[in-house]
């Protein structure tokens, strides 16, 4: 799911946990982690609420979290950040993250 300012309330209302995948398109770091971002979003389809945000084009949900390096995941419940990673990192690393959340 892509999520920017117009989604942005109504994804954080879910009753699901939410990870939101902040990046950019020129980020060479974050275009290694997309295909593992999409596989975690189908593997997790109905039990976490997997996302990205371009930071070029959400400057107000980059400022609310302070996102200053990219590629930056958040890992959200209940309205609230719990974790999150910064740079690149290998798939166990999210699915610990994500497994923590469930």
């Amino acid at each position: 799911m892509i999520i920017n300012e117009n989604n942005y309330n109504e994804a954080l209302a879910s009753a699901l946990p939410l990870v939101i995948d902040f990046s950019a398109t020129w980020c060479g770091p974050c275009k290694k982690i997309a295909p593992i971002i999409d596989e975690l979003a189908e593997e997790y389809a109905g039990r976490v609420l997997v996302c990205k945000a371009d930071v070029d084009e959400n400057d107000t949900l980059t400022a609310k979290y302070g996102i200053r390096n990219v590629p930056t995941v958040l890992f959200i419940k209940g309205g609230e950040v719990v974790d999150k990673t910064v740079g690149a990192c290998p798939k166990a690393t999210f699915v610990e993250k994500i497994e923590a959340l469930l």
